[in-house]
Order: C-alpha cells, then structure tokens, then sequence
C-alpha cells in the first residue's frame, strides 16, 4: 500500500490517502466536508477537476473516458500519485446538460402559446 498527498486547490486542505481508499473515504475519515450523493459514480455530486496527478478511477460510470482524464469522482477516484484536486469543478458535459435543459424549457414554453 502507498500513500500519496492530496491538495484541495484554494482551500489549504491536504490529505494523505492509501491508493486502496478512495478520495472521499479519506475526506469523510479526515472530516474534510466533501460534497457527495450517490457515492456510486452516476451523480457527479462530488466532482473535482485533477489539476496535477494521476488516479485510477474504472468504477467513474457518470464520466466520458476524455472526462476521466480530467476530472475525478471522489467516491471512486484512488489515487496513483500525490494529487492536486479542485473540488465543486464539473466536467463540461455537465454544464452542456444543464444549458440544453434550459433551453428546451424555454422553447417548449414557446411552442405552446
């Protein structure tokens, strides 16, 4: 088992986590407040941009394979070297979502007038 440093970006917050844990396990033990939901990897709830470093994350089903090169699932994310992570980032499909729900609410509020 190794150990490797995890630094949440603009927060101060690092902790140490076994490449057999995952990010979010080692949060809620650390008591960092880490948001999360599913802890499955669907929601994207807990979220986090790698700005630097590896983790193995095959489990991350709520991720494009190009979007798990960038971004990490904490609840299924462990890692595979010392990591910068900054929490609360969404990978862009996620915003593209959420642009085209808006939208289709807008037309289809036209649509029926």
């Amino acid at each position: 088992m190794t150990e490797y440093t995890v630094e949440f970006v603009g927060t101060g917050e690092t902790i140490e986590v076994a490449d057999t844990e995952t990010i979010l396990s080692a949060c809620i033990e650390e008591g960092i407040a880490q948001e999360y939901s599913c802890r499955v990897g669907m929601c994207l709830a807990c979220s986090a941009e790698i700005v630097d470093g590896e983790v193995t994350q095959p489990a991350a089903r709520g991720l494009t394979d190009e979007e798990a090169e960038e971004y990490a699932l904490t609840c299924m994310a462990r890692p595979q070297s010392d990591l910068q992570l900054d929490r609360g980032k969404y990978p862009p499909s996620i915003e593209d979502d959420a642009a085209t729900e808006a939208g289709a609410g807008d037309g289809a509020a036209a649509d029926d007038d």
